[in-house]
């Protein structure tokens, strides 16, 4: 995936945490929707702009062409040839940063006060008046073309796409974002511009601010900014119902070490026992304390370095997934110890002593993502893209102290299907049949 990124040390520089985020919701006179943190302490704005969509709106047969045309935004705009825009870029001292996958397109954009009318007017070619330059798109395209090769020989990439390929199969899900050697090869600059006319549309824009700005003022930016955008985009591909029907399938890779993938269907965000599922699942393989998971495999038996679950929402598919190397003479071993804990807390739940420590770190570490104009501006997009209103930032812990361990116990039977566990398992396993 092509990003376009500058770090500048006064862009490190982070707002004095808070007890509540007050967020504003903001909607310019063209009628674009923005939430709006207003930190007027530090002469600095940083921008989060979200396109739904993304990667999933790639046309068939040309898988790639978004990921290949997020590459090329900063690779030249209006008068200014790539060269041109970097310099410009840089004596402004602004970042823009972009990035896409299959559900949306992102661009972080970071500038201090005094320069704001010039980095958003330098912005604004890049979002509307994009070169496409033919050299641009054959050095970009030789860039993407060598992350697929080096794609093709990494375990992780190939556990990845060979599941996703199983489970989602022709939607965009089932395939990189990156494309394949041979439709991004055969791309070409028409495809790459219906692609900008198709993801960067107005119908789909999600925006978070958080710095030295007014609403009023953020008002008239957006409207300068993405005012002339097109009105609409490509539509949607459609919710994908995710094939997992239990099993294992091995890829004979020739490696010391396996990398495990496996998981299957999970709870939408919306459903009313998404808390007591996260909760659940952070019990029993989050990262940010010992789960079990991490004990019964890691430090009880030695079979991983590491090893986690989690709950993924997407906005076609719901997954509950996990993930784990081994050496190939324990993978084996390590996978019987996952069926075994995923039976497990399937039909025995939790403890209370498990229920009182998670929620104590859940609840600890929330405000400690608050950290900077950056994370703020990206959490209020991210809040926004699955339905939040801005009171979720003060209502959050409340909700996590408010599930109970018989929520626990009951969603935990509900999410947790031993007999739906997928795996994939990439390298040279001893012990296990290859399919």
């Amino acid at each position: 995936m092509i990003r376009a990124l500058i770090v500048f040390a006064v862009f490190a520089v982070a707002t004095p945490l808070k007890a509540a985020v007050e967020i504003q919701e903001v909607t310019s006179p063209g009628g674009i929707k923005a939430w709006l943190v207003e930190e007027r302490s530090i002469p600095f704005l940083a921008l989060e702009i979200r396109f739904k969509g993304g990667a999933g709106l790639d046309p068939d047969g040309k898988r790639g062409v978004t990921n290949l045309m997020t590459g090329l935004i900063e690779e030249g705009a209006g008068e200014l040839d790539a060269r041109a825009f970097a310099a410009a870029r840089d004596a402004l001292a602004a970042s823009y940063e972009f990035d896409v996958w299959n559900d949306a397109l992102s661009i972080s954009v970071r500038f201090l006060s005094e320069n704001r009318d010039e980095a958003v007017a330098l912005l604004r070619e890049a979002l509307v008046n994009p070169r496409f330059d033919e050299d641009a798109v054959e050095r970009v395209r030789a860039q993407v073309l060598s992350i697929i090769k080096s794609d093709e020989t990494d375990p992780n990439s190939i556990a990845s796409r060979t599941f996703g390929q199983m489970v989602y199969g022709d939607h965009p899900y089932g395939s990189s974002v990156d494309g394949t050697i041979e439709s991004v090869t055969a791309l070409t600059r028409d495809d790459v511009v219906a692609a900008h006319q198709a993801t960067l549309a107005r119908d789909r824009i999600y925006v978070g601010a958080s710095g030295d700005i007014s609403a009023e003022e953020l008002g008239l930016l957006l409207d300068d900014l993405l005012g002339d955008l097109p009105a609409t985009g490509a539509e949607h591909p459609g919710e994908v119902a995710p094939n997992v029907n239990g099993g294992l399938t091995v890829v004979e890779f020739e490696t010391p070490q396996s990398v495990a993938f496996f998981g299957h269907e999970g709870l939408p965000r919306d459903d009313p026992d998404f808390f007591a599922a996260f909760v659940a699942n952070e019990i029993f393989g989050g990262n940010g304390r010992q789960s079990r998971l991490s004990f019964e495999v890691r430090e009880q038996r030695g079979l991983t370095y590491g090893i986690g679950s989690y709950l993924v929402n997407y906005d076609d598919a719901d997954m509950l997934l996990g993930q784990f190397a081994s050496a190939n003479d324990r993978v084996a071993g390590a996978i019987d110890v996952v069926k075994e804990e995923w039976a497990r807390i399937a039909s025995e739940g939790v403890t209370e002593e498990e229920l009182d420590e998670v929620k104590t770190y859940l609840t600890g570490a929330y405000p400690l993502r608050f950290d900077g104009n950056g994370p703020i501006a990206r959490i209020m997009v991210g809040m926004q893209t699955v339905g939040l209103t801005p009171d979720y930032i003060t209502t959050r812990n409340d909700r996590v102290n408010a599930v109970t361990l018989e929520d626990v116990r009951r969603v935990a039977k509900r999410i947790f299907k031993p007999e739906d566990l997928q795996f994939v398992v990439v390298g040279q396993p001893e012990g296990l049949p290859s399919n």
